[in-house]
């Protein structure tokens, strides 16, 4: 018989697994010291023990904080059909994740929202809204989506999740997550979709995106005509109108009356209030001003364009006008615009009188063409009316039309007495103008006669001129040379005359000058070489050269180089040309 020595050693290593058999969790726990895979089998058998006494929520706690197979925990509770504790299952789980774990977190999101979504709409099948169940779920779903975390994954599957959201028919929440997302234009999208327009117009004013405004206006067009255009017009200038045509012109009188008087409404806006000067806005403004029979409308808007810079295409105007009943005035307008008076007096004629005689007064500095007009108004009113009176009261009216103009259209057998008293009237305006003449003859005889005497006077005027009289110009003598000597005793030498007045003539007269010196030069060669017998030829010579002498008195001495308009003319001139300038400059220095 022998005697063992029994040593005891960690005597309560196995201890957990005691306590793990009684179930007595926390205390197998504590003696795991720590040991991650004794403690992960204990809470799983806690989870698995918890889950078969149906205490799912809890369970699904602990089990989402072991390594037990994710599919099969899963599976448990959906094969149990308890969502809520899966849900919860599924949180823990993804609070565990890491953020590289982007593929796990995409699934474990999705999945949840499916759960979330699915629980949701059965409280609503349930008619529980207003349950505050319903608002703590609700309230719990929306907090998970903004979680940073959640809300990158989401963002970066926001087509799915628009998907799964509408396959739910949650409105609520689609719209919540779209505007989580800033995604306003899936929001307007999804309530035109579901045609609550009212909805989506009020998106739309909320967020006053410009580019939601151009995209989703022609729509709301159609169905909101007069709520979208007061929305464009609280935009004012935030608003690039010309990209709103494509909304304007969904004009459809059969759908809504109020669509072309709203589109109207919008582009007077435009056009009285902004200023705006595009002509495509001005173009289509005429068209709905046209299509809806807007006259009055049409030619006040007509009447206030300025003239001369036309916002709108005149020729497409014009043919607009043309080819409607009842635009005659303002095709009229638009003619006399064009600067086709003729055509639009024609035109005029066809409607009023009185519309024809206004438009014959526009031509403000073409008489002749005014005149032109008013004969035609005349012959229409003489040959297509046959109002001999009315004819006679434009004498009145015009001054540049006389009785004998308008004689010709009058028939050939007509009684005097409509126009004697216009003819008795140009007759004594005949004898005032001859009259008038007569006197203009008289005093103009007068004035030659006037003229010949002083000019008699003139020619027999005489200066004296001592010898030590000098050039104005030089400086030197004046004898010796020719010279000119003017009334205001300032003398010039030819030579220094012309060379002063010469830079001042024209190019024409500059040229004029130099030929008549260079003939009167050839003159005085020929006098030398011809014989004193040809007495004749000497004569001619003679009386060519003073003509030159004359024409070249006219040209250079006209009148004193001091005293007349050239020294007026050259007051502004400067002393010095820039040219010289820079060397005059140097030398001062």
């Amino acid at each position: 018989m022998a005697i063992y020595r029994y040593r005891i050693y960690r005597e309560d290593r196995f201890i957990w697994e005691v306590y793990l058999d009684k179930n007595e969790y926390d205390l197998a726990k504590e003696y795991c010291k720590g040991d991650p895979v004794k403690i992960d089998k204990v809470m799983s058998k806690q989870a698995d023990d918890l889950f078969k006494k149906e205490k799912y929520e809890e369970s699904a706690v602990i089990y989402a904080q072991t390594h037990s197979s994710f599919e099969e925990i899963a599976l448990k509770f959906l094969v149990a059909e308890q969502e809520a504790a899966l849900r919860k299952f599924l949180l823990k789980k993804l609070a565990g994740l890491r953020s590289q774990d982007k593929t796990q977190i995409t699934m474990i999101v999705m999945w949840l929202l499916e759960i979330f979504l699915n629980e949701l709409g059965v409280l609503r099948t349930a008619g529980k809204q207003t349950t505050q169940e319903y608002v703590n779920l609700q309230k719990e779903f929306r907090s998970l989506l903004k979680e940073p975390r959640i809300k990158d994954c989401v963002s970066n599957n926001r087509s799915a999740v628009y998907s799964l959201m509408s396959s739910h028919g949650d409105e609520e929440n689609l719209i919540y997550f779209t505007n989580l997302m800033k995604d306003f234009e899936k929001v307007i999208q999804y309530h035109l979709q579901h045609k609550n327009y009212r909805a989506a117009l009020g998106v739309l004013i909320e967020h006053s995106r410009p580019e939601l405004f151009y995209q989703f206006s022609p729509a709301l067009m159609q169905t909101n005509p007069k709520e979208i255009v007061d929305a464009w017009i609280a935009q004012d200038y935030r608003l690039n109108p010309v990209q709103l045509i494509p909304a304007l012109v969904q004009y459809d009188s059969s759908k809504d009356p109020r669509q072309g008087s709203e589109a109207i409404r919008y582009l007077e806006y435009c056009v009285n209030k902004m200023r705006v000067k595009d002509q495509a806005i001005h173009n289509y403004l005429l068209t709905l001003y046209a299509r809806l029979q807007e006259k009055d409308k049409l030619m006040t808007y007509l009447q206030q364009q300025d003239e001369i810079d036309v916002p709108y295409d005149q020729k497409y105007a014009l043919r607009l006008c043309s080819e409607l009943e009842g635009f005659e005035r303002a095709c009229v307008h638009i003619y006399t615009t064009m600067g086709l008076y003729e055509e639009a007096v024609d035109l005029a004629l066809k409607v009023d009188v009185e519309l024809g005689k206004q438009n014959a007064c526009r031509p403000e500095d073409n008489d002749d063409l005014k005149k032109k007009l008013w004969l035609k108004i005349a012959k229409h009113v003489v040959k297509e009316k046959n109002d001999i009176k009315r004819a006679m009261e434009f004498l009145q009216e015009c001054d540049l039309i006389k009785i004998e103009d308008i004689l010709p259209f009058f028939p050939d057998f007509v009684t005097i007495d409509h126009f004697k008293d216009a003819i008795c009237s140009s007759l004594q305006e005949y004898n005032q103008h001859i009259e008038g003449l007569k006197e203009e003859m008289e005093v103009a005889t007068q004035n030659t006669q006037e003229i010949r005497a002083e000019t008699q006077t003139f020619r027999n005027k005489f200066s004296v001129v001592t010898a030590q009289e000098k050039c104005a110009s030089c400086n030197y003598p004046i004898m010796g040379r020719s010279f000119y000597l003017f009334p205001c005793k300032h003398v010039f030498h030819s030579v220094c005359m012309i060379a002063e007045v010469l830079p001042h003539l024209s190019p024409t007269k500059q040229n004029r000058v130099s030929e008549i010196q260079r003939q009167l030069s050839a003159f005085v060669g020929q006098e030398d070489s011809v014989s004193i017998s040809s007495t004749s030829l000497m004569s001619a010579a003679v009386s060519t050269k003073d003509r030159l002498n004359a024409e070249l008195d006219d040209l250079v001495a006209s009148e004193c180089l001091y005293c007349g308009d050239i020294m007026i003319r050259s007051i502004d001139v400067p002393f010095l040309n820039m040219s010289e300038y820079s060397s005059v400059l140097q030398s001062w220095e």
